[in-house]
C-alpha cells in the first residue's frame, strides 16, 4: 500500500504482557510476552494477512487491537473517528494538566538523550565491544519508543504549541478545555435532541437545541485564542516538528471501557470457532439483533429489525425463513455465516477474522473466503486476517505481517513476499506450501524444534534456536523491524537475498 492509502489503524510499539501468578516479593513479576513491540500501519479498504505459527501471538494482537485485551504498553490508533466525536477523559486530562504532562515527557527525553551520549562514546573495536553497542543500542531504541508515545499523545492534540514554556501552555490548555467542554455539551445536547425526534417530540427537540449557537459561539471564541497563541509560538525553531504530529486519531490504548463500547459498532471480530462462539439458547435473530439494540440501532420490539435482520441474512448466504431456528440445527459453513451476519449487522469499519475459515472443511471455506471478499465489496471493510493457511492467505490478502514468537518478523504486499521472502523463517514456511508442480530444485526447509517459550524467550532474535542462518549477533542483539525496501519491512540480521551494507 502507497503512503497515498489513508491509515484506518496505526500501531505504535504494542505490547501485550500476561502476569503469571502473583507477584512474590523480593522476585520480579513474571510474564508471558504474547506481543513484544509490534508496529505497523492497516489501510482503509485492504485485507492485512496475518500468518505464523500456533502460540505466536496473532490471535493476541487481533484481540488486543479491539482492546478486547487491553495492551500492556504502546499506542494503537484509530483514525476512522476523531477525538471531536466523543468525550474522551484521557483528551479532557491531558488539556487539564498540559505542563505537568510536557515536564514529564521532558524528563523521560533528557534521559534518552543522556543514553544517546553514553551510547555514541562506546567503543566498537573488537566483536565483543560491537555486540555490547548494540544491546546498548537495544535498550536505547525501547526508551525512544516509550518517550516519542508520550510525547505523542501531547503533539497529536496541541502540536507545535508544546514549544510554549509553562505559563503559556497552562494558559493555552485552559482554552483547549474550555473548548473541548463546550463540544461536550454540544454532543450532548443533539443526542438528547435526537432521542426526542425518534419519539416524536419534534418541539421538544428545537426547545433543547437554542442552547446550541451560543455554545458554538464560545468554541469559536476559544478556537480563536488558540489560533493567536500558535501565531506567536511559530517562529520558534521547533515549532513545525511537533506542528506534524498533530492529528485528530483516537488512541484506542487511552480509552476507558465505557469509551470503548462506543467504538465497538466500528470494530467488530468474526470468531474462530463457528459451534462455541453461537449461544444455543437463542435463535438466529435473537443472536444477529442483539448488537443491533446493544447499540441502538434498533429498541427492541421495532417491527423493521426483524426485516433488517433477515436482509443481512441473505446477503451472508443464509435464508431468511433461518431467523427463528437454533445454531445447533447448522452446519458449520451455515453457523460461521451467522457469525459474519452478527459482525456485519452493524456496519463496521473494521474487522478481526480470528481464523475465520480454519475450521471448515475445504469446499466450505471457498464458500466462506469468497463471500467475506463480495461483502469487503459491498460495504468498503477493512479486514485483518488471521490464519496458519498460507494459501488462503495469499489469496485473500493485500499484504502480509509474518509473526515468529510475539514479535513481527517480516511485513510485505502478497505478491512481493512470495516472490522474495526476506526472513529464514518467511522462507521456511513458504518452502513448506505443498504444491502439484514438479519442481526438483525447491527445497523444503525443515524447522528443527519447537517454537522456544514465550515467558522464558532467547536471548538476541527470537528465531535464532531454528534458524540455519544464526551467527554470534544473532544470539545476542535483536534485529531491528526496518524497511529494506518501500513497503517491505524486515526484522533479520541476515536478510535473504540483500547485501550486507543495505
Amino acid at each position: 500500500m502507497s503512503d497515498e492509502n489513508k491509515v484506518l489503524l496505526r500501531v505504535s510499539n504494542l505490547k501485550q504482557y500476561f502476569p503469571i501468578g502473583k507477584k512474590k516479593m523480593g522476585k520480579p513479576q513474571s510474564f508471558v510476552k504474547a506481543n513484544d513491540g509490534i508496529s505497523l500501519n492497516i489501510y482503509e479498504g485492504e485485507t492485512f494477512g496475518l500468518v505464523g505459527e500456533s502460540g505466536c501471538g496473532k490471535s493476541t494482537f487481533g484481540r488486543t487491537l479491539l482492546q478486547l485485551y487491553r495492551q500492556t504498553g504502546g499506542r494503537t490508533v484509530y483514525y476512522g473517528r476523531t477525538v471531536e466525536d466523543f468525550d474522551l477523559k484521557y483528551v479532557e486530562e491531558i488539556f487539564k494538566n498540559l505542563p505537568d504532562k510536557k515536564k514529564k515527557c521532558e524528563e523521560l527525553l533528557g534521559k534518552v538523550k543522556k543514553l544517546e551520549a553514553d551510547y555514541a562514546k562506546m567503543p566498537e573495536g573488537t566483536e565483543e565491544e560491537k555486540i555490547a553497542k548494540k544491546v546498548a543500542g537495544q535498550h536505547l531504541a525501547e526508551m525512544e519508543s516509550e518517550a516519542d508515545n508520550d510525547l505523542l499523545d501531547i503533539t497529536a492534540l496541541i502540536g507545535g504549541l508544546y514549544t510554549l514554556d509553562e505559563t503559556a501552555l497552562a494558559e493555552a490548555g485552559r482554552h483547549y478545555l474550555a473548548e473541548y467542554l463546550a463540544m461536550k455539551e454540544i454532543r450532548k445536547i443533539n443526542a438528547q435532541a435526537d432521542e426526542f425526534e425518534k419519539n416524536g417530540k419534534s418541539a421538544k427537540a428545537g426547545e433543547v437545541k437554542k442552547k446550541i449557537p451560543e455554545l458554538q459561539k464560545k468554541v469559536q471564541a476559544e478556537l480563536a485564542e488558540i489560533d493567536k497563541i500558535r501565531d506567536n509560538c511559530k517562529k520558534d525553531e521547533d515549532f513545525e516538528k511537533y506542528e506534524v504530529q498533530k492529528d485528530d486519531g483516537i488512541n484506542l490504548a487511552n480509552l476507558t471501557d465505557a469509551e470503548m463500547r462506543y467504538l465497538r459498532r466500528d470494530l467488530q471480530l468474526i470468531f474462530q470457532d463457528p459451534y462455541s462462539s453461537l449461544n444455543p439458547r437463542m435463535t438466529v435473530g435473537q443472536i444477529i439483533g442483539e448488537g443491533l439494540m446493544a447499540h441502538n440501532i434498533f429498541k427492541k420490539g421495532d417491527p423493521k429489525m426483524q426485516d433488517y435482520i433477515m436482509e443481512i441474512m441473505e446477503k451472508c448466504g443464509l435464508a431468511s425463513y433461518f431467523i427463528h431456528r437454533y445454531p445447533h440445527q447448522f452446519s458449520g459453513g451455515q453457523r460461521q455465516r451467522i457469525g459474519i451476519a452478527r459482525s456485519l449487522a452493524v456496519h463496521p469499519k473494521f474487522v478481526v477474522c480470528d481464523e475465520a475459515v480454519s475450521a471448515l472443511d475445504v469446499s466450505i471455506q471457498s464458500q466462506i473466503i469468497n463471500l467475506l471478499l463480495d461483502l469487503k465489496e459491498q460495504n468498503n471493510l477493512t479486514y485483518l486476517f488471521i490464519s496458519h493457511d498460507l494459501s488462503v492467505i495469499k489469496y485473500i490478502s493485500d499484504r502480509i505481517g509474518v509473526m515468529y514468537l510475539g514479535n513481527m518478523m517480516e511485513l510485505s504486499d502478497t505478491e512481493h513476499l512470495f516472490a522474495h521472502p526476506y526472513h529464514p523463517y518467511t522462507e521456511a514456511l513458504l518452502s513448506a506450501i505443498p504444491t502439484t508442480d514438479v519442481d526438483g530444485r525447491k527445497e523444503t526447509i525443515i524447522l528443527e524444534g519447537d517454537i522456544p517459550s514465550p515467558i522464558n524467550p532467547p536471548k538476541g532474535c527470537k528465531f535464532h534456536t531454528r534458524c540455519r542462518y544464526c551467527t554470534e549477533i544473532c544470539k545476542n542483539v535483536t534485529p531491528q523491524f526496518e524497511e529494506v525496501e518501500p513497503g517491505h519491512f524486515v526484522a533479520c540480521h541476515h536478510k535473504l537475498g540483500v547485501p550486507e551494507e543495505k
